[in-house]
């Protein structure tokens, strides 16, 4: 009798934890900076050994591809080979400047990790951030002001020439057609290639030469880039 009711306890416990540990979230997410485009965001809820990133570390192979070309379709397969559970471009397509994507409703199951990554459009390989968020317990809303990072895998060259390929240097393109054309190149001193936090760019004011291809006044920004709303149900 006694070990019956300590078994059911145990139980019991047992089951508490579990959906304890499980929240259905809802999610936005509001591109802060003043000409820079997101590419599709990757949101991926996991367990607290899981990251899509780390900064201090090497880009992998599919970080690389998302930071540089804005393809996350490596990163999906990696979250799903690993059990996590995505939501993959939620906007459907690029987040403008200023714009916000809501309503995004993720069931996390087991999972206690948030995780959210994109490219920032035009860089060379920047891109926004969210590693490994722990998820509350407490039913609430949750604010949290995201960087941008530098992959570290490709320099800031700062030229515009359809390039995104891994390896392939240059930046795909100006989403809001304000990019200039014909630049020398920015000398990109830094010899960190590891994942940090984005230095930004530099730009000039000459559209159609100067070292760079990115307009200073358009496509500059300072951390944070993006602003990230977690509703815990």
């Amino acid at each position: 009798m006694k070990f019956n009711h300590i078994s059911k306890a145990i139980l019991l416990s047992s089951l508490i934890s579990t959906t304890a540990s499980a929240a259905e979230l809802e999610i936005s997410v509001t591109n802060l900076t003043h000409g820079n485009h997101f590419t599709p965001l990757l949101i991926t809820a996991h367990s607290d050994n899981s990251h899509l990133f780390q900064a201090g570390e090497m880009a992998s192979p599919p970080l690389q591809k998302m930071a540089e070309g804005g393809d996350i379709s490596d990163l999906v397969a990696a979250a799903t080979a690993n059990n996590d559970i995505s939501t993959p471009n939620p906007a459907q397509g690029l987040l403008a400047p200023g714009a916000r994507v809501d309503n995004i409703m993720l069931d996390t199951m087991a999972m206690t990790h948030l995780s959210i990554v994109a490219m920032v459009l035009p860089t060379n390989d920047a891109f926004i951030g969210l590693d490994a968020w722990e998820i509350p317990t407490t039913p609430g809303i949750y604010t949290i002001n995201i960087n941008a990072y530098d992959a570290g895998t490709e320099s800031n060259d700062e030229i515009i020439n359809g390039g995104g390929m891994p390896g392939s240097a240059g930046i795909p393109a100006a989403p809001g057609g304000d990019g200039g054309s014909n630049a020398t190149g920015i000398d990109d001193m830094s010899s960190n290639d590891k994942v940090h936090i984005h230095p930004g760019v530099l730009g000039d004011t000459d559209p159609a030469a100067g070292p760079s291809d990115l307009d200073s006044r358009i496509h500059r920004w300072l951390n944070p880039v993006a602003r990230v709303v977690v509703e815990v149900k």
